[in-house]
């Protein structure tokens, strides 16, 4: 049996007027405190440079930087039920820049997905733990991605499908700083505001990009001006916070009158002393004794 006729039979598992929508049904899996889901966060970072450098390759550094935010999303604000990932109601969780994937796979695992899945096979040849996430592999992430800017254009597209629906679970999607030097975009902005698409959008926005930094390669300017001039809903905070995205993606929730930008200022690497506002981590594989390093700095 191929991998992908594994994973079919594992797969087989009211708008208010003002825009402000009130979800009862909710079942996350909140409840933890800051404290708590800082652990969670520096458990899910070692199993990130554990499955980068057992592979020998990936993108670790925009994963450290990520962590926060998929932490929150997963132990806090996501309605989802890892055991049931198929439930109709479920919350989307879309990722673009699908190259931090082993921040998405170690989030999940411990969130209570893969159960039965060797998560360490990542980026090995026949695992389900592509480098850059795949549906035909692995159902559970919602979207294949690879081509930097495609993922904004799913996520504006998937949420207004789920609306006309009259379903409740929201679209989250995130995006990098970098690939808004795409064309695609910026188009997926445009038609989210034209169709109010209730799409909720975030940004890891730490101004690194595989050729450099993003001033360097090509200047962006401010993006939340530029996402606020185009008719989204806009808010800029602390990615390492949790204070602050708690309450971000809490607000966001209450809203779906058209599309939210929240940008996340973040470090890449952070968490790793060696790592963080490098961008030479952007896509390499520590060695033996640079692992071993970052696996005590996140011991504690």
């Amino acid at each position: 049996m191929n991998t992908a006729s594994k994973t079919s039979k594992r797969k087989q598992q009211t708008e208010a007027p003002s825009g402000v929508r009130e979800n009862t049904s909710r079942k996350k899996m909140g409840g933890l405190s800051n404290a708590e889901l800082m652990e969670r966060a520096r458990q899910i970072r070692r199993t990130i440079i554990e499955m980068v450098h057992a592979a020998g390759c990936g993108h670790p550094g925009g994963s450290l930087g990520l962590t926060d935010i998929l932490t929150v999303l997963y132990f806090d604000i996501l309605n989802h039920r890892p055991e049931q990932p198929d439930w109709p109601e479920r919350d989307r969780l879309l990722i673009s820049n699908g190259h931090v994937s082993p921040v998405r796979y170690a989030a999940m695992k411990a969130a209570g997905y893969f159960r039965k899945l060797d998560i360490m096979s990542f980026r090995r040849l026949g695992s389900p733990f592509q480098g850059h996430p795949s549906t035909r592999y692995l159902p559970e992430v919602e979207n294949s991605s690879g081509s930097l800017g495609q993922g904004l254009s799913q996520a504006v597209a998937l949420a207004l499908g789920l609306k006309m629906q009259g379903r409740t679970g929201r679209v989250f999607c995130g995006i990098s700083d970098g690939e808004c030097g795409e064309g695609m975009t910026w188009e997926a902005a445009t038609a989210a505001v034209h169709y109010r698409s209730p799409v909720i959008a975030f940004m890891d926005y730490n101004g690194i990009q595989i050729d450099g930094r993003t001033r360097d390669v090509c200047d962006l300017g401010d993006l939340e001006k530029k996402f606020s001039a185009f008719g989204w809903k806009t808010i800029t905070i602390d990615g390492h916070d949790f204070d602050a995205l708690r309450t971000a993606f809490r607000d966001a929730r209450q809203y779906d009158a058209g599309p939210q930008m929240i940008l996340c200022k973040t470090v890449i690497g952070k968490g790793v002393s060696y790592m963080e506002d490098d961008p030479g981590w952007h896509g390499k594989a520590p060695n033996d004794e640079l692992a071993a390093q970052a696996l005590r700095e996140l011991s504690s």
